[in-house]
């Protein structure tokens, strides 16, 4: 197993708010390639995904993750999207800036989504198709479920008072982390996690998310990129044949689909750990093919780097949890301003 550092930051958007950012840095020798995590709605990555980063950080990969506004460990209101492209226009600005630093860029550079990160992956693809080298889809969210897609009346009626009682939480929902976590242990270890938000989604962000994922549906046959989309059979927030479609319709050569009998929507959080177990190898496995000596990776350089993340603190510590340093510099000298640090 590989040794790995374990680092954390605040950057600032382009709209001046300050997000979290992490990252899980094998210590003991180069790393394979870049993976850059979008975690779900309401999620977060240095608690929820810490699992993740650590399991692919240990199998040789830098691992790179950020808390979208509003969520997390970031500032803004709790799980309000005012702009699903803002999610997207953030992780792109603060990812291709890492893609850009010295030692990362002749790596190659792989998405990862869960859920909601899914559509984010796929929209982070389509914003710069020849950008990323694969993507790594875990029950994503990409296609409404005729189970559950709203009446064309109702989606009429929230978006003629989203601009009215955008932040109002009014829409129904179930129990999302009773539904989408198996092992009863594992999902009290999630409902106990304060960065999570677990109260009603917003109106406007249902909207958002509602419109992303039927533009996406609508444009399934534009992914060209490689990907491994991995998906539980027993899913019953995000169906699997969302998954099935996108497999089906979508213009990439190397595409691989993985269907697991009985699993639940939290692939690799809410499963006994045998079935945890089984996800990570096939992920990692597919990684270490497209990323082995015999693998063509093509990387396409940085180019047209926008200058609009600007770091505000970093700290970081060893896979044992110890600090080792914390400092502030800018990332790429961006939106002016002074320099703080977060103690």
């Amino acid at each position: 197993m590989v040794k790995f550092d374990y680092q954390q930051e605040y950057i600032r958007n382009s709209r001046d708010v300050e997000l979290f950012a992490c990252r899980w840095i094998p210590s003991s020798s180069p790393p394979k390639a870049l993976i850059f995590l979008c975690h779900g709605y309401v999620m977060e990555c240095s608690d929820f995904m810490r699992e993740c980063g650590i399991r692919l950080a240990s199998a040789g990969y830098a691992v790179f993750g950020m808390d979208y506004e509003g969520h997390g460990r970031s500032k803004g209101a709790r799980c309000y999207i005012k702009k699903f492209s803002n999610i997207v226009n953030d992780c792109y600005h603060y990812y291709t800036s890492i893609s850009a630093q010295e030692e990362y860029k002749e790596k190659g550079r792989f998405l990862y989504g869960e859920s909601m990160g899914g559509a984010v992956a796929l929209l982070l693809h389509k914003k710069d198709p020849s950008f990323w080298n694969g993507a790594l889809l875990v029950a994503p969210m990409c296609k409404i479920s005729e189970k559950v897609k709203p009446h064309p009346v109702v989606i009429n009626l929230l978006t003629r008072v989203e601009e009215i009682i955008p932040k109002w939480k009014i829409v129904p929902t179930k129990d999302v982390i009773d539904a989408a976590f198996k092992d009863p242990i594992k999902r009290e270890e999630i409902r106990n996690n304060k960065l999570i938000y677990q109260d009603k989604p917003r109106l406007k962000t249902a909207l958002e998310m509602l419109r992303t994922s039927m533009n996406l549906e609508d444009s399934l046959h534009e992914i060209t990129l490689p990907f491994l989309v991995l998906h539980g059979e027993a899913d019953i927030l995000t169906d699997p044949e969302i998954s099935k479609a996108l497999f089906e319709k979508a213009s990439s050569r190397d595409k691989t689909i993985k269907l697991y009998p009985g699993m639940w929507h939290g692939l690799t959080s809410g499963e006994p750990d045998a079935n945890v177990d089984l996800v990570f190898s096939d992920i990692i496995t597919w990684l270490d093919d497209r990323t082995g000596e015999s693998a063509s990776l093509t990387v396409t350089p940085v180019r047209n780097l926008t200058a609009n993340v600007q770091k505000v603190v970093e700290g970081a510590c060893t896979d044992k949890g110890k600090p080792k340093r914390q400092h502030a510099s800018l990332l790429c000298g961006l939106n002016g301003g002074g320099r703080r640090l977060v103690h």
